[in-house]
């Protein structure tokens, strides 16, 4: 497999049948990832509470210790 289908990869590390067993990647292109992963988490957790009340601190805390 070509680097060029895995644009942020450095390297590709593979076993004997060719199949692809580790990555390496730049640590900017590895943090920029992470970022994504982190956003992409965000924005799926913000589209589950869509309709719910809002709550303030104090009110969260609340609502925790009572479940």
């Amino acid at each position: 497999m070509k680097n060029t289908n895995y644009p942020f990869a450095q390297e590709l590390i593979t076993d004997p049948q060719g199949n692809i067993r580790q990555v390496v990647l730049n640590f900017e292109d590895y943090q920029q990832l992470l970022e994504i992963l982190e956003d992409e988490a965000l924005y799926q957790a913000m589209t589950i509470t869509i309709g719910e009340t809002s709550m303030n601190l104090d009110e969260a805390l609340k609502a925790l210790e009572e479940e």
